[in-house]
């Protein structure tokens, strides 16, 4: 027993050790991608604190107050709430404001998304976290509920939050970059405000400019560039502290903040606005959870950021109280001369890094908002084979880069943007803090007093940070309230346009009993072809689809009601991703193809969603057939149970077999082996065969696998399921069409004035100017055919 003992405590050692080994890893890339935006603050804080209504108390106790200040909301907010709290309120190992939404939803059906199934909840990433069932019978829960309005509230808020998100997207290069070449003005006295507004632009742009290559092609550097940049601002606090003013040391105990404000008052109270500027890109921490593991990101902030900020902030206090005149370019003046070109370039680096971060975190907030259905259909490019949900969106880009221009050439100065900056930081903060409080209680399970003490001790503090920051409004606090105004209406117009469409479908849905009653050819002829049409409909058929039946002659043999949907799930694995089910009786071959995404899932286009499709299909007929209880009558599979299709293994089944063939003998394959009939296989199919060959000349990026199906010899197999899988062979040889409705959305003549705006105006316009739903769902055009309707809501 002892030498099993042994080797199993070796084995469990090692585990530990590469357990270990890669958290180092993750803790070291971290650096670069969460905490260049943190780390960068020492350029501005203390000059946006005592810039304003503090003129009137440059003193050391003032200093000495401030540092204290620093020293605690750095330990209470980024320390105490962000490490040892909400680290753990992760859902699926996904950070963020949507995370906690999500979790939400789940746990307490907040959610407003409209398709929503109760096979969604068999999801294995649904089960994440605690069980639902001891808060089953929880009053505040059903309360929340009961009302919508309450629940539209939540994601309102939520909305806001992720607006304040993408103005922090536009304000954090302005200030860091501006804040970092602001330095040359130190040494080199010639330099005017507007040459170092023109390198700031310069640099803008070109930062901008090279997000079309991705983080990945020069993440390598960042890391360092931001350690680097810690070591060097850790060793010149520390060098400040000892040669400027030992006695700074004392400013950690509190009672130099009540000194603060019993000297200050007022004026105390108001410069808050700048002390906030020391925990701007704490949201970094949480948001970028899934990218790292939440030990790594602890032992990162708790081992190097922590004590290198706050020996930076020290220094920098303890230079200040003998060199009060320096207040206006504190950073740089406290460096030593023999220093100062390095720094000045490491600090550059990092500024550039911080604002690489919140970029990308920008783009990753308005894909999920999209995927929420608040926000217009926009490209999304993925930059990273290797690295998942790396992406870049060109238009978000170019108006982030137009935006940050704008203010940085309007404002000119680093405390306005600051002002601008804390407000939508402390904002972000505030708003996380009250869905962790739901979280705490309806997701952990824990008591409201214990939900009601993290609100009030977390929300009181962020609160007083809050209200000093809305009295900068006029100081250029307004802009991210503008900004984020400007992104709520958008998102709010797109949310209510696309709910009302989606419910004229829902109140407009095609009878059954009518389907039914026209027999399984539907009184058209059905011709050889697979047919899928695409709707936003989880349930029936789509209006449109009687469009096609009242005035086309004909229609495909095999018909398949497309629905892709996002479910208040980060990622939906590739085995969970398909829910198949019948929507008539067998004799009809209709089917309905479920396709779910999660919240922070990327929608590729890797060219082989129909063999998929069809091979998932496939298996939902040898289900069927095998599992009686899956359906026990011809009436349970008129638009019935659904069944989740695996994706990954699918390849592995027994009722299809499957074997590659190139571009270049598809069409002799088919002839010879297939077995098809010359029916379909005339010129149009030779027509239709050479246009799709000239596509995928055209398209070389998304080449989609060539496939043959056949089926095997299989004796025991039942005579109308091996006839059923023969009509879908053929339909799929014969060629695969998607059916879209080209549709536009008017308000009712008898509409509000308001409604028209909205509907004909604001959500006509950002649907003409977005993507096209078939360029978003990546529907080869050669394919394509779309039906005309209107939508009067």
């Amino acid at each position: 027993m002892e030498p099993e003992s042994g080797t199993s405590s070796r084995s469990a050692s090692q585990l530990s050790w590469v357990n270990l080994s890669r958290n180092l890893v993750l803790a070291y890339q971290s650096f670069g991608v969460v905490y260049g935006d943190l780390s960068t603050s020492p350029l501005y804080v203390y000059k946006s604190t005592f810039i304003g209504k503090l003129q009137n108390h440059h003193n050391e106790e003032a200093i000495f107050g401030a540092f204290s200040l620093i020293f605690w909301t750095l330990t209470l907010i980024p320390l105490l709430k962000y490490v040892f709290i909400l680290l753990s309120a992760d859902d699926n190992g996904e950070g963020g404001t949507f995370a906690l939404y999500s979790l939400l939803c789940r746990h307490a059906r907040f959610s407003l998304l409209p398709n929503q199934q109760a096979a969604d909840e068999e999801l294995s990433a649904y089960k994440y976290g605690p069980s639902t069932q001891a808060v089953g019978s929880s009053p505040l829960k059903r309360f929340l509920e009961k009302h919508k309005r309450l629940r539209t509230a939540l994601l309102v808020v939520v909305l806001f939050g992720a607006c304040m998100v993408i103005g922090d997207g536009v304000l954090t290069p302005a200030i860091s970059v501006l804040s970092s070449v602001s330095g040359l003005q130190v040494t080199e006295k010639r330099l005017t405000d507007g040459e170092v507004l023109l390198l700031a632009c310069v640099i803008l742009v070109g930062l901008f400019a090279l997000q079309h290559f991705g983080t990945h092609r020069v993440a390598f550097i960042f890391a360092p560039v931001v350690i680097i940049w810690l070591l060097s601002i850790f060793c010149i606090g520390l060098y400040n502290t000892i040669y400027w003013n030992p006695k700074i040391v004392r400013a950690f105990s509190p009672f130099f903040i009540i000194k603060f404000f019993r000297e200050t008052g007022k004026d105390g109270w108001i410069s808050l606005g700048g002390i906030l500027l020391s925990i701007t890109g704490t949201e970094a921490m949480f948001a970028d959870l899934g990218h790292f593991t939440a030990f790594s990101i602890r032992l990162a902030f708790a081992c190097v950021i922590y004590p290198c900020l706050v020996v930076q902030y020290m220094g920098q206090a303890a230079f200040l109280s003998k060199n009060i005149s320096s207040i206006p370019n504190s950073f740089y003046d406290s460096i030593p001369e023999t220093v100062f070109w390095p720094v000045f370039v490491i600090a550059t680096l990092a500024a550039i890094v911080g604002s690489q971060a919140v970029i990308t975190a920008t783009f990753s907030i308005v894909k999920q908002c999209h995927a929420l259905g608040c926000f217009p259909r926009v490209k999304v490019v993925h930059t990273s084979r290797h690295i998942y949900g790396q992406i870049y969106i060109p238009e978000i880009n170019w108006i982030l880069m137009i935006l940050t221009l704008a203010i940085t050439i309007g404002f000119r100065d680093t405390t306005l943007i600051g002002n601008a900056y804390g407000l939508a930081c402390m904002t972000v903060m505030f708003i996380t803090t009250c869905l962790m409080t739901l979280v705490i209680v309806f997701v952990w399970q824990k008591s409201v007093l214990l939900a009601t003490s993290y609100l009030l001790v977390f929300g009181f503090i962020e609160i007083v940070y809050l209200t000093a920051a809305f009295i900068k409004v006029p100081q250029g606090g307004w802009v991210p309230l503008v900004l984020s105004c400007f992104f709520m209406v958008i998102m709010y117009v797109w949310h209510y346009g696309t709910c009302k469409k989606y419910n004229f479908d829902l109140h407009n849905k095609v009878s059954l009993k009518w389907l039914l009653g026209l027999g399984p050819s539907l009184g058209i002829v059905r011709v050889p072809g697979i047919g899928l049409i695409y709707s936003e409909l989880a349930t029936g058929v789509p209006s449109i689809f009687s469009h096609f039946v009242t005035n086309l002659p004909a229609f495909h043999n095999v018909l398949v009601f497309v629905c892709v949907k996002s479910v208040p799930v980060p990622y939906v694995s590739p085995e969970e991703r398909f829910l198949i089910g019948r929507v008539c009786p067998r004799p009809y071959r209709m089917y309905r193809c479920i396709v779910r995404y999660g919240y922070k899932d990327i929608q590729r286009d890797d060219g082989d969603f129909e063999n998929l499709l069809v091979q998932s299909i496939a298996e939902f007929i040898q289900m069927e057939a095998e599992e009686p209880q899956f359906s026990a009558s011809e009436s349970s599979s008129i638009d019935g149970r659904m069944a989740v299709i695996s994706t990954r293994t699918i390849q592995s089944i027994s009722s299809l077999m499957i074997t590659e063939h190139s571009s270049s003998s598809l069409m002799v394959t088919e002839q010879e082996g297939f077995g098809v009939s010359n029916s379909f296989q005339g010129s149009k199919s030779l027509t239709v065969q050479s246009l799709r060959s000239a596509f995928d000349d055209e398209n070389p990026q998304v080449r989609r696998r060539q496939v043959r199906f056949q089926l095997p010899q299989n004796p025991g197999m039942d005579p109308s399921v091996r006839e059923e899988l023969v009509d879908l062979i053929q339909a799929k040889e014969a060629g695969v069409a998607y059916i879209m409705g080209h549709s536009y959305v008017k308000a009712r003549r008898s509409s509000s004035f308001l409604k028209k705006l909205v509907i004909d105006i604001g959500y006509s316009f950002l649907r003409k100017n977005c993507r096209g739903p078939a360029v978003a769902l990546n529907i080869p055009h050669i394919s394509l055919i779309e039906v005309g309707m209107i939508y009067y809501v």
